[in-house]
């Protein structure tokens, strides 16, 4: 008997708890209802409030159509004018006008400039793109739109010379100077590679500037010669290798080395 009466009980509990939550959405829906949308909008999919629709940006609390010209395409961004021009055009007046491309040329589909530039091979002139004249012992360069002349030549007056090396002499890459250096032992003079007269108890220097040699250690340069260094009592070669120094505790006076 008491399981009989429990049983409504419990239907009695479900009911008013169905009833309760029936209630609350109810409520919470009809708030939502209560949002008037504008015409060409919807409802946001996440916090509340509304958006247009696509083709559609606010204005004073509504959505108003954005007007894309011919040749331009939505954007779909809530700044600017919400529009770009296809390739090939370019915004003129709130219009998209045609760019001229010359012949030999191709579209950059950039705002700035003229919306073009030449292909390889040609250079821009005015509205135009001739092609570019390479003279013999040339190439156009990496981006094309001029040249470079070949290795042992160099411009002069549209055209490309060859750089005259002299004997004992060999190619450098640069375009500054006479474009060659002179082999290990020799040094550039009027236009020649003069060899470089090491005398005895000297050596060749890597170096274009001075003499081009020093003298070994324990010698000093003279003029041509590399003389022997006379050192001292009491002292020692310097850290130059060219000159003396006392020993502790000597100091040098009058070219010796005296106790103070």
């Amino acid at each position: 008997m008491s399981r009989i009466r429990r049983a409504p009980a419990i239907s009695t509990y479900s009911l008013v708890l169905l009833a309760f939550l029936a209630a609350v959405h109810g409520l919470v829906f009809a708030q939502a209802g209560s949002v008037e949308l504008p015409d060409n909008a919807r409802a946001k999919g996440y916090g509340s409030g509304w958006e247009c629709e696509r083709g559609y940006r606010e204005d004073n609390g509504a959505c108003a159509a954005i007007g894309v010209p011919a040749n331009a395409y939505l954007t779909n961004t809530s700044y600017g004018s919400g529009w770009e021009c296809e390739r090939g055009y370019r915004e003129d007046n709130g219009a998209c006008a045609a760019i001229r491309v010359p012949a030999n040329g191709y579209p950059t589909n950039s705002p700035y400039g003229n919306g073009w530039k030449c292909g390889r091979g040609y250079r821009e002139d005015k509205e135009a793109c001739p092609s570019i004249k390479v003279p013999p012992n040339a190439y156009l360069n990496f981006s094309g739109d001029t040249w470079r002349c070949n290795r042992g030549y160099r411009a002069f007056d549209e055209t490309c010379v060859a750089i005259p090396v002299p004997s004992n002499g060999y190619l450098v890459d640069s375009s500054q100077g006479s474009g060659w250096a002179c082999d290990h032992g020799y040094r550039a003079i009027d236009g020649f590679c003069v060899v470089i007269k090491v005398p005895a108890n000297g050596y060749l220097m890597d170096s274009s500037s001075g003499s081009g040699w020093a003298c070994d250690r324990g010698y000093r340069a003279v003029k041509e010669a590399c003389i022997a260094v006379n050192v001292a009592g009491n002292a020692h070669l310097d850290s130059s290798g060219s000159d003396w120094e006392c020993n502790r505790p000597y100091r040098k006076k009058q070219g010796k080395c005296v106790l103070p």
